[in-house]
C-alpha cells in the first residue's frame, strides 16, 4: 500500500519542489495550496503524514494543526518562514513531530521526513525499543534493561500514547480523552496524575530522571534522559 504525504504549502513552486525532492515509488503526494484544500484531502484521502506550512491566505497552519490534534496523531512536520524560537515552540507544543525553517535545503527536508516515517512506521508495528526500553504492546510485554515490568491496562494506554509521540507534549485533556474512552465526563484529572505517577516509578532507573516528563501547565512528554 502506498504511503501518502499531504504537502500543505501555498507556494506552488515550493510545493512541486518538495514533491520532486521526496519522490519515491511507494509514496503518493497530495498537494494542497490552501487550508480548505488541506482539510478536504485530510477527510478524503487520510494521508500518513502532513508537511504543513504556517501561513496561508485563508487561515493559519497552527489552527489546522490544533484542530487536527483533537482527533488524530498523524505525523506532522511544520514548515515556517519565521526563524523564531516562539514559532518552533508553538508548533511542537501544538503537537508537531518536527519543524523546518525556510529557506531550507531539500536534502535536509528529505532526511527529516524519512526520520519521522521510520519512527512512526516502527511504532505502528506495536513495538518500541530504545535505550534499554522494550515495549511490545501487542504481546503486552514491557521491559527495562531486560527486566519485565507489569503495567495495568490504563498505564499501557498512557505509555503507548507517549512513546508513539516522542518529544511531543501531550495535553492532559487529550490524554484523558484517549485513555478513558468509555466516558471522560466521569473522569477526574487526578486519575491521570495517579496513573502518571505509577508509570514513572515503574520506568525509572536508579539515579536517572523518569522518561515521562512534565510540561508544566500543559501535560506530559516522553523524553528519555539519554535523549534529552
Amino acid at each position: 500500500m502506498a504511503y501518502k504525504i499531504l504537502i500543505a504549502e501555498d507556494d506552488v513552486g515550493l510545493n512541486e519542489g518538495i514533491h520532486l525532492a521526496l519522490k519515491q515509488n511507494d509514496i503518493v503526494f497530495l498537494p494542497a495550496y490552501s487550508i480548505q484544500e488541506a482539510k478536504e484531502l485530510l477527510d478524503k484521502e487520510h494521508p500518513d503524514m502532513v508537511l504543513l506550512d504556517i501561513q496561508f491566505p485563508d487561515g493559519s497552519g497552527f489552527d489546522l494543526l490544533r484542530e487536527l490534534r483533537r482527533t488524530s496523531q498523524i505525523p506532522v512536520l511544520v514548515i515556517t518562514a519565521n526563524d523564531m524560537e516562539l514559532d518552533e515552540v508553538k508548533g511542537l507544543t501544538l503537537g508537531a513531530d518536527d519543524y523546518i525553517t525556510k529557506p531550507f535545503s531539500l536534502m535536509a527536508l528529505r532526511a527529516r521526513v524519512e526520520n519521522i516515517r521510520k519512527r512512526t512506521t516502527n511504532a505502528g508495528a506495536g513495538i518500541y525499543e530504545q535505550d534499554g526500553y522494550r515495549f511490545d504492546f501487542e504481546k503486552m510485554d514491557f521491559r527495562l534493561d531486560g527486566q519485565e515490568i507489569t503495567l495495568s491496562i490504563t498505564e499501557q494506554k498512557l505509555l503507548k500514547l507517549l512513546v508513539t509521540n516522542p518529544g511531543q507534549t501531550l495535553t492532559r485533556e487529550m490524554l484523558v480523552e484517549r485513555i478513558w474512552t468509555d466516558g471522560t465526563e466521569y473522569v477526574d484529572e487526578s486519575a491521570l496524575s495517579v496513573t502518571v505517577s505509577r508509570l514513572r516509578k515503574k520506568l525509572e532507573r536508579k539515579g536517572e530522571v523518569s522518561p515521562v516528563r512534565t510540561a508544566y501547565g500543559v501535560g506530559y512528554v516522553w523524553m528519555p534522559e539519554r535523549d534529552a
